[in-house]
């Protein structure tokens, strides 16, 4: 490679180069030899014959080669982000099965949305508000309120009403047709 490229600065060039020796990733390895290659004169179309990258991923190397980034070449993060793993959900579960106010936040119930600003901000990982419901249900848990039905359920759970034998109305002296009983449990 000549001494004078068209993009890159000698330091920058120097800097590729060292990179190059040392053990990268092909990813990374591409987006140095795109920038090295375009510097020298390549087209789009040599550069991406000679290192097998799409147009789009030479058109993005080259731009930063000419804007001056080319320093950058390890910044932009790879493939998918993090995924969630055990301190995640262990984290999830803990927070979803307590108050939000134990935390510091004004208000009493969870919703996905500040379950995952909240562990984003805590475990730098960040999922969707569906992506939060769902590891949630998976854990059989929700973020919804219980509806009043199933807080009648609860509540019968705790008391047991006994119906002792039924009189005819005509043998009633009250105005209620059974006799209810109230045991204990």
């Amino acid at each position: 490679m000549e001494n004078q490229g068209h993009y890159l600065t000698p330091f920058q060039r120097k800097l590729l180069l060292k990179s190059l020796e040392t053990d990268l990733r092909p990813e990374y390895r591409r987006r140095i030899q795109i920038m090295l290659l375009a510097d020298i004169g390549q087209s789009q179309a040599q550069i991406c014959e000679a290192v097998g990258c799409a147009q789009e991923t030479a058109r993005y190397w080259i731009t930063m080669a000419q804007t001056g980034n080319a320093h950058n070449w390890s910044d932009r993060r790879m493939g998918r982000p993090k995924a969630v793993n055990e301190q995640y959900l262990t984290r999830l579960k803990e927070l979803a099965s307590h108050s939000p106010r134990e935390y510091g936040y004004p208000f009493e119930r969870w919703t996905a949305q500040w379950l995952s600003k909240h562990l984003a901000k805590e475990l730098g990982i960040k999922v969707s508000n569906c992506h939060i419901n769902r590891l949630l249900k998976e854990m059989g848990l929700s973020t919804r309120q219980i509806s009043d039905n199933k807080k009648l359920t609860h509540a019968a759970k705790d008391c047991s009403i006994t119906i002792n034998d039924l009189q005819s109305s005509s043998e009633l002296d009250s105005p209620w047709p059974l006799n209810l009983i109230k045991t204990s449990n």
